[in-house]
């Protein structure tokens, strides 16, 4: 039977989820009622996505509104792709690419600058156009061996999470303004992070803890999240704390909250997943080898859908002029984003509008999505390919123009 590509209804919501279920089985929503009840009040059905055969649901496709963080402090509007499955038993028929082509026309025709999402799989999605822009670390303190630099500039007090609730979203506001990759969040994901509310089949693995962080005067400027995992053997107490989330609207208050995970009694190791390649914390220790990096991978993948909106609401610290042509194949088509385009960009801010100019730099829209928030180099990302110089040293001046020294980060996984 012929597939066919639509929003679902609300009644087939449930089926959705079941289908969805059936490739990320580890990822239990508990069954499609369930899932359905609990998570029908925030979808939007117009960007629910079902690839039908009949009336049978064989791959899914999901998007939501979001805003997310460039390079300077602007938030431009994004759409978040996620819950990309395809049954197994309809493989190789072309079905995931029905639906990213269906979801490129419409993101597309609602203009939104660039799509963003998290890959399953790294070979999937940069043949249709994205490409990793951020990457994420996890880490391992041990606590025992971590002894701070510099006196503590804050306060820090464990509070349950129903009285952090209401503290915690304008801390992430703060923070998300000036980190360039982060997302904003929708108000359902903090009860849920917070253990406030249950999602079906997702228990959390213990209960959340909040420490938040005051500054000199008072105000809430930082918090984490964590909770515990016992470890007794030989009557030792070696427990690991599992940090949830750290964020703060500045490093000090980041480091205090670091110092005070480190000085909880009992603790041996605080293990912390989805966090910075680069963190500030081992420089605030007397001995940095407390601090170790031990497992590296790319986090956000990005997709240029409007060149000029994109390129031009990022700053960038140095001054250059290039035009570009880039490169947008969509199976047998062009994407979107395909064009040749004149960049003026500077620290006090960018242009960019399409051109008729000889381009300097021929260039793949997915190693440009790789490259516009500064956390992938560009020659790393056109290693293999993907771009052409049309002026000497071009690829040189791109490349050093797109880096930023603020790393791009997303804690926002979706």
């Amino acid at each position: 039977m012929p597939i066919h590509v639509r929003p679902v209804g609300d009644a087939e919501l449930p089926a959705w989820f079941d289908a969805s279920r059936t490739v990320f089985f580890m990822w239990s929503w508990g069954d499609g009622e369930e899932a359905a009840a609990f998570r029908r009040p925030y979808m939007d059905l117009d960007r629910t996505i079902g690839a039908f055969e009949g009336d049978a649901i064989v791959g899914t496709f999901r998007s939501f509104a979001t805003e997310l963080t460039l390079p300077g402090g602007r938030a431009v509007p994004a759409s978040a792709v996620s819950a990309v499955a395809v049954r197994s038993t309809h493989r190789r028929r072309g079905i995931l690419s029905s639906l990213i082509a269906d979801d490129v026309a419409r993101t597309h025709a609602r203009g939104d600058p660039v799509g963003i999402l998290f890959a399953s799989e790294w070979p999937i999605y940069g043949r249709f156009g994205y490409g990793p822009a951020t990457w994420e670390a996890s880490w391992a303190v041990r606590t025992r061996a971590a002894r701070f630099l510099g006196e503590p500039s804050g306060t820090v007090e464990v509070m349950a999470p129903k009285a952090a609730r209401q503290l915690l979203p304008p801390i992430y506001g703060r923070y998300r303004a000036g980190q360039p990759g982060e997302i904003a969040r929708i108000e359902q994901r903090w009860d849920i992070e917070l253990g406030l509310v249950q999602p079906p089949g997702r228990p959390r693995p213990g209960p959340v803890v909040v420490a938040l962080h005051r500054d000199g005067a008072g105000e809430a400027d930082g918090y984490a999240t964590y909770h515990g995992d016992e470890k007794w053997d030989e009557g030792i107490p070696d427990n690991v704390l599992v940090l949830d989330e750290l964020h703060a609207a500045n490093e000090a208050a980041e480091i205090d909250l670091w110092r005070f995970l480190c000085s909880i009694d009992l603790v041996a190791t605080i293990k912390a997943g989805s966090r910075r390649t680069r963190e500030p914390l081992p420089w605030h220790l007397v001995d940095a080898r407390a601090a170790r990096l031990t497992e590296l991978g790319e986090g956000l993948w990005l997709r240029i859908y409007d060149v000029p909106a994109a390129l031009a609401g990022r700053t960038y610290e140095l001054a250059d002029r290039l035009v570009l042509e880039v490169v947008d194949r969509l199976g047998d088509g062009t994407g979107p984003a395909a064009g040749r385009y004149e960049l003026d960009a500077g620290p006090d801010g960018a242009s960019c509008r399409t051109t008729r100019r000889a381009a300097d730099l021929e260039l793949s829209v997915s190693a440009l999505g790789a490259a516009l928030l500064g956390g992938t180099r560009l020659a790393d990302a056109v290693r293999a390919g993907g771009a052409h110089e049309r002026t000497a040293g071009a690829l040189r001046r791109a490349d050093a123009l797109f880096r930023a020294s603020v790393e791009p980060w997303c804690t926002t996984h979706f």
